[in-house]
């Protein structure tokens, strides 16, 4: 492969990824996580959100080889985008990677204790997780809300495990809006 043919699949491939967090970012604001799901509305509670909605959508790209990749260049956005947040809101730059290292670890203790719910499809098994973790942990989080955002999140992984890989090739974790349907 030449190196001009390189570049216009590498910038093809950003602007996929580019496309797919928009879509992770917009569902993980979804209100109904925060008012009746019991996320703060903070910094970490937006950090928890995010967080959820990644390991759905990173559960459904470990189904499929030809996702692999993609699922890993998502990741890298998601940490990216904590370490842009993290400089925009003024945590100084010395503190940022010693910070960075602690929402990644959060992060992977997040997929590790909500997996085994997710997997066996037991809302009752990720409530408890998501009360221990996800809203005990974030300051103002309400642990006793864990058994509505359980089947949002279950809802979440449903819907993600219904698209077509070439969907999400493509860039499309979301429905157009009603607008836009033909």
């Amino acid at each position: 492969m030449g190196i001009l043919a390189r570049l216009r699949r590498d910038r093809r491939n950003r602007q996929i990824v580019d496309q797919l967090w928009d879509q992770v970012v917009a569902s993980a604001r979804d209100p109904a996580r925060f008012l009746e799901g019991g996320l703060p509305d903070t910094v970490e509670g937006r950090f928890e959100a995010l967080s959820l909605e990644m390991i759905v959508v990173l559960r459904r790209c470990s189904s499929e080889p030809r996702l692999r990749d993609l699922s890993q260049d998502l990741v890298d956005r998601f940490m990216t985008d904590i370490d842009h947040s993290m400089r925009e809101i003024g945590i100084s730059y010395l503190a940022v990677p010693k910070r960075m290292r602690r929402f990644a670890a959060r992060f992977y203790t997040r997929v590790r204790d909500c997996e085994p719910a997710f997997a066996e499809g037991n809302e009752a098994k990720l409530a408890d997780a998501l009360a221990r973790t996800v809203l005990a942990e974030a300051v103002g989080g309400r642990p006793d809300a864990a058994p509505c955002l359980a089947p949002h999140m279950m809802r979440q992984q449903a819907r993600y495990a219904a698209l077509s890989v070439e969907d999400i090739l493509a860039g499309r974790l979301l429905e157009p809006p009603e607008a836009e349907v033909a």
